[in-house]
Formats: C-alpha cells, structure tokens, sequence
C-alpha cells in the first residue's frame, strides 16, 4: 500500500520528497564526520595530556626499551573494544555507541603517546607532515568512494585479510623487534597507508548505500556511530603508518 500510494504522488511531490532524501544524507554524513573528527581530537587531546601529564613513563619499560604491562592492557583492549562495538553497533544507543566511540579514541591518544613522544624528540615537523597528508589522503578518498560509481564491494575480503596480515605483522613486531627494520618495514608502512587510504573509499560507499536501504531514524543514527567509527580507524591507522614511514631512519 505504501509503495503504490508514493508512485502515485504528483511530479512536485516526488521532486519535494527526492530533495527531502538528500537533505536527509547531507546531514547523516554531517554527523558520521562530525562524530569522526571529535573522536580524532579526543585523541589528540588524550595523546597531550598523557605526554603533558608524564604518565607516558608507565607505558615503557626503559630498562629493556620495550613496552609496559599497561600499555599491552591498553593496546589490546582498545582493540577487543572496538571489535565488540561494532558487532553490538545495532545493540546499543546511537548516544552508548558514541560514548564508546570516545573511549577507544581516548584508548587510542594514549596508546600512541610512545610514538609521538620519539618522534617529537627526532623529528618534530614530521607530525604535522603526515597529519595534512593523511587529511588531504582520507579527504580524496572519500570524495572518491561518495562520488564514484563503480562498484567496490569486491574489496572487502582483500582489505579485510590485508588489515588482519597487518595487525599479525604488528603482533609479531613485539616479540621480534627488528624485523620491522629496513626495506621490509618501510614495505610494510607503504602497504599499511594503502589499505586504510582504499578503507576509507570503501566504507563510504557502504555507508552511502546502506543509509539509502536503512528507512528507520533509530538505526540511521546508529549507523552514523559505526560509520564514524570505520573512518577514524582509516584516518588514525592511515597518521600512524605515515608518521612510522617520515622517521624510518
């Protein structure tokens, strides 16, 4: 009954409810990016104060130039974290999922802070150099996966077995550290950039498609979370592979 009453409508009705659509999009993307962006400031915020703080010491183990048991508690459960968030994402509130949403992007300042700390110590202009090309990369990847009308699902499985050999490598990096050392750890960087920057094309369009089918408010907004979510890792997974590739000597 409702279809037949909307193909009913006269051509002013459809041309009002096709701008009403597009409205509806613009302001779902305003709250995917919007929720993105301040899950990234949460973390540069989060980042500046452990460093500021000096709570940056009970993250490494300067004895054996390792990392602490905290830092490994950190690391690992801000990954259980956002896996459980997003396989619970339609469970929760669109406000829990965000609320979640700034506690792994707090997890993530913090657990960055060794990184940033070396890099401010050797190379202190490289942080801003990746930061404006890791947001002119995800900017044009995102535009690309919006706009473009191919197809891109095909990507999945091979992102997703990319980002899981990546996160194995990091895995393996703990226990053998050097073997992120010379060209194969500048490959790994590259590839690591790569995947992320194809991420965010992907995620976009799937985020697009999916608002076009998903027709209750509810799960839109809880959508706008998952998809805020996905991006962030893209942008922060992209910052990091970046800043690892400025200071590999």
């Amino acid at each position: 009954m409702a279809v037949k009453s909307v193909a009913l409508k006269t051509k002013a009705d459809t041309s009002k409810l096709n701008q009403t659509k597009s409205g509806g999009i613009e302001l779902y993307l305003k709250r995917i990016f919007a929720l993105m962006f301040g899950a990234v400031a949460l973390t540069a915020v989060a980042t500046y104060m452990t460093i500021w703080g000096g709570w940056f010491v009970h993250l490494i183990n300067f004895q054996t130039g390792g990392f602490t048991a905290l830092y490994y508690i950190l690391l690992f459960g801000g990954l259980a974290l956002s896996i459980w968030a997003q396989v619970r994402a339609f469970s929760f509130k669109p406000g829990t999922g965000a609320l979640l949403l700034a506690l792994y992007a707090v997890l993530i300042g913090v657990v960055m802070t060794p990184l940033i700390v070396v890099t401010l110590t050797v190379n202190p202009t490289s942080i801003l150099f990746a930061f404006i090309i890791s947001a002119v990369m995800f900017a044009c990847m995102a535009l690309f996966g919006y706009k473009t009308v191919k197809d891109l699902s095909f990507m999945g499985i091979f992102l997703m077995m990319g980002m899981i050999g990546l996160i194995l490598i990091g895995i393996a990096s703990f226990i053998w550290p050097t073997m992120l050392g010379g060209t194969f750890g500048t490959i790994v960087c590259f590839i690591g950039v790569l995947i992320f920057a194809l991420f965010t094309a992907y995620d976009m369009q799937n985020l697009k498609r999916a608002y076009a089918v998903i027709g209750d408010d509810t799960q839109k907004n809880q959508l706008a979370v998952l998809g805020a979510l996905h991006l962030y890792i893209s942008f922060v997974a992209m910052f990091q592979y970046l800043l690892s590739l400025l200071n590999r000597n």
